[in-house]
């Protein structure tokens, strides 16, 4: 059973659903950000347990192969509950905050690291990995489930690489890919971030970034929802989340596949 922290913990969420200028302005500035609390407790045991079972029913669909992760996409789809946390007001706006344009959900994922998965997920960009054309900046909001201290797999950012875009998709199990793509990459000081359960971290797509093996006894639960710029459209290329849509290039990622849930 995985436990989350019991003691009182701070929220950057104010009670008008908004977080302070200077977090909006920091992530413009670094391409990423934590916000404290986002889950309130209530909400992180609920959405946990939610978690757990699904993993515990669907472990062995995960797209992700080498170990490194579990890797379960459109959660929504399937669950109830994970669709109330994907689907969640408050994370949503306070996406849209950050970027400052409207947003449509791309998809969400549980990325779950095992006990003693002593895997490294290497450092990468997401929006190469992604068939997006016309957009804006992407970001994603990563949730803590439990406690992610470093030793359970918390991330570690690469700050201002939201701006280094045009490179290759990385493989995220090379621990030099990013850096052979773009080698001054690897002077920029890293950042890494440990959460609470009910903490976020919101980065952009292009931020480049990694996620520490877990060296603990404990599954590290982590919910991730991804939104795209309003007017992204299909580039055309493969991609697990729109190869069974029949789409053809150029056209716009909008309707019930990904919605507005938050407007």
């Amino acid at each position: 059973m995985a436990t989350t922290t019991t003691e009182q913990h701070h929220s950057d969420v104010g009670a008008d659903g908004r977080v302070p200028d200077e977090l909006v302005a920091a992530y413009r500035e670094h391409g990423f950000v934590r916000v404290r609390g986002v889950l309130e407790p209530g909400q992180v045991e609920r959405f946990r347990a939610g978690a757990e079972a699904f993993l515990e029913a669907h472990r062995a669909e995960s797209l992700e192969k080498q170990g490194t992760f579990s890797q379960l996409v459109n959660v929504w789809q399937r669950d109830q509950t994970l669709r109330e946390l994907t689907f969640d007001p408050r994370i949503g706006r306070i996406a849209e905050q950050l970027a400052g344009f409207s947003l449509r959900l791309w998809h969400d994922q549980m990325l779950v690291k095992e006990p003693h998965n002593n895997a490294a997920t290497e450092f990468h960009q997401d929006r190469p990995y992604w068939p997006h054309t016309g957009d804006r900046l992407p970001l994603s909001a990563w949730i803590a489930l439990v406690d992610v201290p470093p030793e359970r797999g918390c991330m570690t950012f690469l700050p201002g690489t939201q701006d280094r875009t045009g490179l290759r998709p990385q493989d995220l199990h090379e621990e030099e890919d990013l850096f052979e793509a773009d080698p001054a990459l690897r002077w920029i000081p890293r950042v890494t971030v440990p959460l609470r359960a009910g903490d976020c971290t919101f980065h952009s797509g292009y931020t480049g970034h990694m996620a520490l093996p877990n060296r603990t006894d404990q599954a590290r639960l982590a919910h991730v929802t991804i939104y795209m710029d309003e007017a992204t459209r299909y580039s055309g290329a493969g991609h697990v989340v729109t190869d069974p849509l029949g789409l053809a290039a150029g056209e716009r990622l909008d309707g019930d596949t990904f919605p507005r849930p938050w407007a």
